[in-house]
């Protein structure tokens, strides 16, 4: 079989990357066993501002106006609903909080983001006497839904088993893997990059997420809450918490101790009854200077890495994904940013 693509990982990033293949007419295949699972297990909040430290996402601008065109477009090849428009509202736990929303909603490139004007709040399952600040042009990507449709709906490119790296036979002008020849392979792992003997040299520290599912009838809200965790509404009552941060932990087991940490956090800014009905944990694909890991080989010309989209992999995964298809078909060189090349010397 000749292709023009092999594609090893099918996340957030190998998605996007085979979706602009599909529109360029190139044929593909894809190898994924799914043994990483940060991607389905991501709470697909797109947000342009970082709270904790009220700065604009990394090229936010640009992000967002992928964000808001290529999952409607895959929406409507999938057939189906994958973008949730949601406000983002912060919850204010005093004066000084609320004086530090309104000094960043005044900076440049966070104005068109923060709103001024102060929530007021009502519900008494959210005790908000400070009010809440609203983010603007936010949203939830259906993560787990848009991988198992993409999947389903291009099952015949799909090959599901692990790919053994010991059969990748690399020639100058293609790959050949068992029966498959290829232009070209790119690794779309996630953090399953650190057993690749081609790319495991890059910076990848991967960073452990868990999130429950809880049940809460009196909770009644349609807006995403940030306070010291984030609470998502998924309809009928059902609301996503996350996330936890581990840095040592690099198994996809749920545990104990992330329960514990997010039931904790989440009793100190809802007071409602909840069942927890859900656990789910993953290992995102993180790197220390927070940019993404794009590129090329340095030795072999046909092998690409398009990697470590952290904890916004809903938002940066188009936009990576263009730049490596820009860089591999039209000979667009990549930004510094998130070149590979970057860790070179």
């Amino acid at each position: 079989m000749k292709v023009d693509y092999i594609i090893v990982g099918q996340g957030l990033a190998g998605v996007n990357f085979c979706y602009l293949l599909l529109q360029h007419s190139k044929s593909f295949v894809v190898f994924d066993d799914n043994s990483q699972q940060s991607s389905t297990v991501a709470g697909g909040l797109y947000n342009p501002v970082v709270l904790k430290r009220f700065t604009p996402v990394w090229k936010s601008d640009e992000q967002l106006e992928l964000v808001n065109h290529i999952y409607n477009d895959l929406a409507s090849y999938l057939e189906t609903t994958l973008d949730y428009k949601l406000p983002v509202k912060r919850l204010f736990n005093s004066v000084e909080e609320q004086n530090n929303w309104f000094v960043a909603a005044d900076k440049y490139g966070l104005q068109k983001y923060l709103s001024p004007k102060i929530c007021n709040n009502n519900n008494m399952a959210v005790p908000a006497p400070y009010g809440l600040g609203e983010v603007l042009h936010t949203g939830r990507i259906d993560t787990e839904h848009l991988l198992a449709t993409f999947k389903k709906k291009l099952a015949s490119t799909y090959i599901n088993e692990s790919f053994n790296y010991d059969d990748l036979i690399i020639k100058e002008d293609a790959v050949i893997y068992k029966d498959i020849q290829a232009k070209n392979i790119v690794f779309c792992e996630g953090f399953g990059l650190k057993k690749n003997p081609y790319f495991n040299h890059l910076p990848l520290n991967g960073t452990k997420g868990e999130l429950l599912t809880i049940h809460a009838p009196d909770l009644k809200i349609d807006f995403v809450l940030k306070s010291s965790a984030f609470l998502i509404p998924l309809g009928n009552d059902y609301y996503t918490v996350g996330a936890t941060y581990n840095w040592t932990d690099k198994t996809n087991q749920p545990s104990a101790e992330g329960k514990k940490e997010l039931l904790e956090k989440l009793k100190t800014f809802i007071k409602c009854d909840f069942k927890v009905v859900n656990q789910k944990a993953g290992i995102r694909p993180t790197v220390k200077d927070r940019r993404p890991l794009v590129g090329q080989h340095p030795k072999y010309d046909n092998l690409y890495v398009l990697n470590g989209l952290g904890t916004r992999g809903v938002m940066i995964a188009p936009y990576v994904a263009k730049q490596l298809y820009n860089f591999i078909e039209n000979a667009i060189k990549l930004e510094e940013d998130i070149n590979i090349t970057r860790f070179s010397s």
